[in-house]
């Protein structure tokens, strides 16, 4: 206090002073003893400076952040390489993290030890739909060309089931784009506003797709309803981005994994999405297809294109509802027998005579509605095909050999039956015999025939249970299909040893268009299947056979009349061969229609004898429901 009075100390110096003091006793009395004991009068003046310093500190930090948030948020907007990197490394680190996690998953599941064979199953089928799983939510989350990506996985046949079915819901999990950016899209592409071309357009689309989403609206100038298909306008400025990012990630995958093999995924959609983004290419591709059936008395229509830009396609609007839909059937009076049979006939004329096929046709690209007037249609329904984007073509080496694959398939097994089957596989997906029960199975859509596995003839895809179901020696013997051997199909890709990389290789091998063709196999069963036909399930493979019979006589004729013009029409050795490969013709092709013909029957009364029991149980509504397969 006498210093404070005679002012040698400050108030606040004194306080200092007095705070140091007794910190010092109250550590000494805890037995600790500092160095220093108080602080100086410069020291104090220090701390009072830098905690005078603290609010500038924190306002210089402040205008830092903001300062890179405006240039962060003005990169964002204004500069676009600025937003792509930022975007690649979000999208890119999602299906990366996906993958490598899948990956790694499949290693260590794989190298496990199991008790039993149903344990290591059930394991293996986990991690399947573990890595499904985590795909799926990075694909959901990046959307556009990813969900596409994902559509194409569904569809691979030989994939494991888990996969597909993950998968497959991506078809319907589709955002809308807003109505107002598509305004500004109509208006960059045709030059005027969707009002001055359309009265009553509707504003919601009835279906929206990875790339596309459809509005309906009435054309002024024709005045007809038409569907109007606008593409989402943020696929252009990311498509190759989104690409790049696609080939990366899998390219990583292969580096680090290198048995997990995909990139051929990223290298055809580099080749088709430019295609299917290509709305004018569309619009030509259904006059293409349109064409290819003018002269053929089919239930096929494909709808008028009436414009058509790079990103905008009118065409005619059909009302009609899915092939699948037994209801609507039902309610129209259409045969469901014979919409299967119908469809197996469009889809092998594409791919076996025309050589030119629709490559992606899923249940939603194909409506059904009762035939109208002055319809080409030979049944009383019209199936309509829309999508046209992408289309793939089949040099005619390449259709015939597949011809005579599906021919060797269908013939009863032999020595050299099965040599032939084992030739044309590699012809046709440069399968070696390794592989060939593989590309067998996808190819058929059952188990192993007869011989199929030349390691163990008597095994089947279902490895130990191999007695619980007969083998046939070809397709034309199999038996409806039973639980044992469609879990044996099921399991195929993980109850053999290496069976799963063996599938991996198999679609590296196997060339796109074959790929594709086994998607419209694949679709062909489904649907004979989701159709509940009374028919046998091997049916719609006789269609397929006399599609190949045709192809066949068509090129062989074609071979002998060109070497004629040569040798001379005269020539004994090629009239006779003609003979011959006519006669083979006609002999199988008659034969195939005997026995399609016995198959009807059979399926006519199944029907009938539905339509019986659901008369006495339901009367006359619960009898066509009955023969309509709801009941």
């Amino acid at each position: 206090m006498l210093l404070l009075n005679r002012g040698a100390l400050s108030t606040k110096d004194a306080l200092g002073l007095y705070s140091c003091l007794a910190s010092r006793r109250i550590l000494l009395r805890r037995g600790f003893a500092p160095k220093i004991c108080c602080k100086s009068s410069s020291t104090v003046q220090n701390t009072r400076h830098d905690r005078d310093n603290i609010p500038a500190t924190w306002s210089l930090w402040f205008a830092g952040v903001l300062g890179v948030s405006v240039a962060t948020w003005t990169a964002w907007k204004k500069y676009q390489p600025f937003r792509h990197s930022v975007l690649a490394a979000v999208r890119c680190s999602r299906v990366a993290g996906a993958a490598v996690l899948g990956a790694v998953d499949y290693k260590t599941t794989f190298a496990k030890s199991y008790e039993s064979d149903d344990m290591r199953l059930e394991a293996y089928s986990k991690c399947h739909e573990r890595s499904a799983e985590r795909l799926l939510k990075a694909l959901l989350a990046n959307g556009g060309v990813f969900i596409k990506l994902g559509q194409h996985m569904a569809s691979l046949v030989v994939l494991p089931v888990e996969w597909t079915s993950t998968m497959r819901p991506l078809q319907d999990k589709c955002d809308p784009t807003p109505y107002d950016d598509l305004r500004g899209l109509f208006l960059s592409d045709m030059g005027v506003p969707i009002s001055e071309l359309f009265d009553n357009f509707d504003p919601e689309p009835i279906g929206v797709a990875s790339l596309a989403q459809v509005h309906v609206g009435r054309h002024r100038e024709s005045g007809k309803q038409v569907a109007v298909k606008l593409q989402h306008p943020h696929l252009a400025e990311f498509c190759d981005i989104d690409m790049e990012m696609v080939e990366v990630t899998l390219g990583w995958i292969k580096y680090w994994f290198p048995e997990f093999e995909f990139r051929w995924l990223g290298e055809e959609m580099r080749e088709n999405l430019p295609k299917e983004m290509d709305f004018a290419h569309e619009a030509s591709n259904a006059q293409r297809a349109a064409y290819d059936f003018r002269d053929i008395r089919t239930s096929l229509y494909i709808p008028e294109v009436i414009t058509a830009t790079k990103r905008v396609l009118v065409m005619e609007y059909i009302q009609g509802g899915r092939v699948d839909d037994l209801a609507y059937l039902a309610e129209h009076n259409i045969d469901r027998n014979k919409v299967a049979l119908e469809l197996s006939r469009i889809f092998n004329q594409m791919v076996f005579v025309n050589g030119w096929f629709h490559a992606d046709p899923h249940p939603g690209n194909l409506l059904i509605r009762p035939a109208p007037q002055m319809s080409r249609s030979p049944y009383n329904f019209e199936i309509v095909l829309l999508d046209h984007g992408l289309y793939f073509d089949l040099d005619t080496r390449l259709r015939i050999n597949y011809s005579k694959l599906w021919l060797s398939l269908i013939a009863t097994n032999s020595p050299s039956v099965n040599a032939d089957r084992r030739k044309y596989a590699q012809l046709v997906g440069n399968i070696g015999p390794d592989l060939y029960p593989v590309f067998e199975a996808a190819v058929t859509g059952r188990a192993a025939l007869e011989g199929t596995w030349e390691d163990e003839p008597s095994a089947s895809l279902e490895g130990k249970n191999r007695s619980t179901f007969k083998r046939a020696s070809s397709m034309i013997d199999m038996m409806p299909q039973s639980e044992e051997e469609m879990d044996a199909i099921r399991n195929a890709v993980v109850n053999r040893e290496g069976l799963l990389l063996s599938v991996f290789d198999v679609l590296r091998r196997v060339p796109r268009r074959v790929l594709m063709v086994l998607k419209l196999n694949d679709l062909t069963r489904s649907l004979d299947h989701a159709l509940a036909t009374t028919h046998s399930s091997i049916r719609i493979f006789l269609i397929t056979a006399k599609y190949c019979t045709y192809a066949v006589w068509r090129d062989d004729r074609q071979r002998i009349i060109d070497r004629m013009r040569e040798n001379g029409l005269f020539s004994l050795s090629d009239l006779g061969e003609y003979f011959v490969c006519w006669w083979r013709f006609e002999k199988m092709y008659r034969t195939l229609i005997l026995v399609e013909t016995w198959m009807d029957l059979q399926a006519l009364n199944v029907k009938t004898l539905a339509w019986i029991r659901g008369l006495w149980t339901m009367g006359f509504e619960g009898a066509h429901k009955a023969a309509a397969g709801l009941a």
